[in-house]
């Protein structure tokens, strides 16, 4: 039976290059957007026209509402679950912890660490054998900025980030006895949309020369991380955070 992954946040950067890898490797993708319909149904088309099988599928990862919505589309639109990568994350412009205001941080708490929640759990209740499942795997799209906290940048988004490789590890071991391996992946600088909602489409470049490849990543590069992780390779590895920032 075809194994089926749900991405979320897959109509652009690393969730797009996330699930055109894992179509090409044999899954089924479920490609989640928010607003981004083309976008999500151009990836989408890209995959069936290569053979693969692929749907899209909107849904706000901060709406409990959407999220059951969405599992549930998953798995009516391509089979049970096998897999799950938390990958959508919203930016906000770059500025000072001191200037923020609560609509910011609520709206990054929202999509950031609550949705990565929400989605766990859904993929839990259906993966668990515990609980009927047949076990599977979760990767959480982390970042560095977890670790390097992104001073003067995006401290809230950074804050974020560290909870979601606190819930990577604590999730791993509550249930790597039932069948389920979580993992998270933390890009470095790359070369993705997502710095123009920063308010900096060429903060790779301008960062690159720091980074010790003297270089920005591409969201294949990560891609390749994730798809990894995932793959029966990886069999023994949970409660992992794997770092794709070039040395930094």
């Amino acid at each position: 039976m075809q194994k089926v992954l749900l991405i979320t946040g897959a109509s652009r950067g690393i969730g797009a290059a996330t699930a055109s890898l894992a179509a090409r490797r044999g899954w089924a993708v479920a490609v989640n957007y928010h607003r981004q319909h083309d976008a999500a149904q151009a990836v989408v088309d890209a995959i069936r026209a290569d053979g693969g099988r692929a749907v899209a599928l909107a849904g706000d990862v901060a709406s409990e509402a959407d999220v059951l919505r969405l599992f549930a589309d998953t798995e009516a639109a391509l089979g049970p679950l096998s897999a799950l990568v938390n990958n959508a994350g919203v930016l906000a412009p770059q500025m000072p912890l001191a200037d923020m205001d609560v609509v910011r941080w609520q709206r990054m708490l929202a999509t950031n660490v609550l949705g990565p929640l929400l989605c766990c759990r859904e993929a839990v209740r259906r993966l668990s054998t515990r609980l009927g499942g047949q076990g599977g795997a979760i990767v959480n799209v982390s970042s560095a900025a977890a670790r390097l906290g992104s001073p003067g940048e995006y401290v809230d988004y950074a804050a974020c980030k560290g909870a979601l490789d606190t819930l990577t590890l604590g999730l791993a071991k509550e249930v790597a006895a039932e069948g389920i391996r979580v993992n998270g992946v933390r890009p470095g600088f790359i070369y993705t949309d997502m710095h123009a909602d920063g308010g900096e489409p060429g903060r790779v470049d301008r960062v690159k020369a720091g980074i010790p490849l003297q270089r920005g990543g591409q969201p294949e590069e990560v891609a390749a991380a994730i798809l990894w992780l995932l793959s029966d390779e990886a069999s023994f590895t949970t409660g992992h955070m794997l770092d794709v920032a070039g040395g930094r």
